[in-house]
């Protein structure tokens, strides 16, 4: 089924089936799941699903930097932005951006990918050399206490997007926001009986 359209943003160019690339190397991708979603929990229960996200995630060995319900197409979709060691090295992150749309047996997802590259924690350091060791590193907001995978913090807030615009966290939120305008869904896919948890 083609649930969403409208993915191939500009600057983005094909490189496989639903699949895109841009210079900085990012990923758009585009996925249909003939599955009953994974979910924790419904989309109207913010509080259970992100602190189960956060947990999720912290097992994975990342960190969830977001998690929210946001229109897409018309519908509510399940918002993410998680960050994730970069695999084999020893330094760098890559983020995903991703918004989820899920119905009773299925469900689609437009995901962004944005590694790191060349030299990594220069946000981090100026954002922590600004704010003062105290402040950079905190609790996490959707599941305090939470311990294991990467650590919540300062830099990774939206409000530092401006002072890097060509850090992959700041790419990441701004082809999501491109994505929200962009995407349209399929009046098939959206008559779909709705996820209820």
């Amino acid at each position: 089924m083609r649930a969403i359209h409208g993915v191939d943003l500009p600057g983005f160019r094909p490189v496989d089936h639903d699949v895109w690339t841009d210079d900085d190397g990012d990923i758009l991708s585009l996925h249909f799941f003939s599955l009953r979603p994974d979910l924790p929990a419904a989309l109207d229960d913010g509080p259970t699903l992100r602190a189960s996200l956060a947990a999720y995630t912290a097992e994975a060995g990342g960190g969830l930097i977001e998690a929210s319900v946001k229109q897409l197409g018309g519908m509510p979709a399940l918002r993410q932005i998680l960050k994730l060691p970069l695999p084999g090295q020893a330094h760098g992150q890559a983020f995903i951006g991703s918004y989820t749309l899920p119905r009773a047996e299925c469900s689609a997802v437009v995901k962004i990918q944005a590694p790191e590259r060349g030299t990594t924690g220069m946000r981090e350091a100026m954002v922590m050399a600004q704010v003062g060791p105290a402040d950079f590193f905190r609790s996490h907001p959707y599941a305090p206490g939470l311990k294991g995978g990467l650590p919540f913090h300062a830099a990774d807030h939206a409000q530092w997007d401006e002072s890097f615009p060509g850090h992959p966290l700041s790419r990441v939120r701004r082809t999501l926001a491109a994505l929200a305008a962009e995407v349209r869904v399929a009046p098939e896919f959206a008559a779909l009986p709705p996820f209820t948890g």
